[in-house]
């Protein structure tokens, strides 16, 4: 029993249990601070160390190297070669005209290489205003409003349409295989020409500015054209008509018309 006159004292509550949320709050926000600042660190490392410096590309001739670079370092970590490598991992580049694939190797932390696999292209026919590109076996395979350096213009060839992924339609299919034999050799030699006309009989002239080289028939090609690397250069800024129809081992006929 409690005496009369006595009081109840209150019980104090301990200091240290009121601090104990003040000091959890703190070493929260210092772990909070701590990982920012790692993140911050690891970012800051990661935006540096792998920031691209130097782009090869290679396999390009439709598209320059700056837009082939334009292409596959898009985005805002498009200079960032560990970005690159994850977004390229396993995985080329399609989609893009005259191109079948692009792929991006990573050769260090600052360096990168585009390769470039275009398509295969044999020549050029004008349609309606455009130049329909088609492959070794006469399917078309783009459509551009602006020509291909070493890509040459065809003509005589006779078709009434023209549809994109589909085969030109020519009377004489046999006629891609000619113009593959005649790219092939012209690589070979390092000669590449313009132009590529073909006659009736499938005679062959080939154009190189102003100046004209008569092959005639396919016969002896190699032979006539194994002439032209000695040849050409003596007919820069000439025209006129390079004559190597009846050329042969044998017989070593080359004439020079000159053009008004």
């Amino acid at each position: 029993m409690m005496r009369k006159g006595t009081q109840k004292k209150p019980i104090k509550k301990n200091s240290a249990i009121k601090k104990m949320p003040d000091i959890r709050k703190k070493t929260h926000l210092i772990i909070v601070l701590g990982i920012l600042n790692v993140l911050l660190a690891v970012s800051y490392f990661v935006l540096t160390y792998y920031a691209v410096k130097t782009v090869q590309v290679d396999g390009n001739k439709h598209y320059s190297a700056d837009e082939i670079k334009a292409m596959v370092m898009t985005g805002y970590l498009g200079d960032n070669s560990l970005y690159l490598s994850l977004k390229y991992k396993n995985k080329g580049i399609e989609g893009v005209p005259f191109v079948e694939t692009m792929d991006v190797v990573v050769q260090s932390n600052d360096t990168i290489r585009i390769n470039v696999y275009e398509k295969a292209l044999a020549g050029y026919v004008q349609y309606l205003g455009r130049y329909m590109y088609f492959d070794n076996e006469g399917v078309v395979v783009e459509a551009s409003k602006v020509t291909t350096k070493g890509i040459p213009q065809v003509t005589g060839l006779e078709f009434d349409h023209v549809v994109l992924h589909e085969k030109l339609p020519v009377e004489n299919s046999q006629i891609f295989q000619n113009i593959l034999t005649i790219t092939k050799l012209l690589n070979k030699y390092d000669v590449l020409c313009d132009r590529i006309q073909f006659d009736r009989n499938y005679n062959v002239m080939l154009g190189y500015g102003e100046v004209k080289v008569n092959i005639g028939a396919l016969e002896n090609l190699d032979e006539k054209l194994m002439q032209l690397p000695q040849i050409l250069p003596s007919l820069a800024g000439k025209r006129g008509t390079l004559d190597l129809q009846n050329y042969t081992a044998d017989r070593k006929s080359i004439t020079f018309e000159r053009g008004k």
